[in-house]
């Protein structure tokens, strides 16, 4: 269903990469259920909050946030939250990002489980995971849509447990 329903955009953002875009998934409501429901059964029980890395991650998040009966927690990109937040920097290809959640949104010893749409090189997840380690929160597991293998994004994320629902 992933593969079926997932576009391929060759050369996109630039010459040479090819670009899978979930959203005509998300945008079919029998897939969309299916892909939430599979994201979440491995981890049933053990998460208080389901928290989404900017943007895909927010609709995913949201989504099993609700089916499982738990909040959902936003992991922001730089100055987009109005009140204190935990901040933690990580390294681009060409430069350096960071990412951000409130402070008080989960309280120390809370158990989160975080959901992308893709996991490429590890990166913004593996910021993820700090982000939350340094507010005290302890990680349940990470769900992601797609993996792309060639970039051993799973590498940067050692030690924790991934669910992912489709591999290319």
């Amino acid at each position: 269903m992933i593969n079926r329903l997932c576009a391929v955009v060759e050369d996109y953002p630039k010459p040479g990469i090819t670009f899978r875009d979930l959203t005509p998934v998300f945008a079919d409501g029998p897939a969309l259920r299916a892909i939430v429901d599979s994201l979440i059964e491995p981890f049933a029980g053990g998460f208080d909050a389901v928290a989404g890395i900017e943007a895909r991650g927010f609709l995913l998040a949201a989504a099993a946030a609700y089916s499982a009966g738990v909040g959902v927690i936003t992991v922001r990109k730089p100055n987009k939250l109005p009140r204190r937040a935990y901040t933690e920097h990580y390294a681009l290809e060409y430069g350096s990002s960071s990412l951000q959640m409130h402070m008080d949104d989960l309280t120390p010893g809370s158990r989160v489980l975080v959901l992308d749409d893709v996991l490429a090189t590890g990166g913004t997840l593996a910021a993820t995971t700090r982000l939350f380690a340094s507010a005290g929160v302890r990680l349940a597991g990470i769900g992601v849509v797609l993996e792309l293998n060639g970039l051993r994004g799973r590498s940067a994320l050692a030690g924790h447990r991934v669910r992912s629902l489709a591999r290319v």
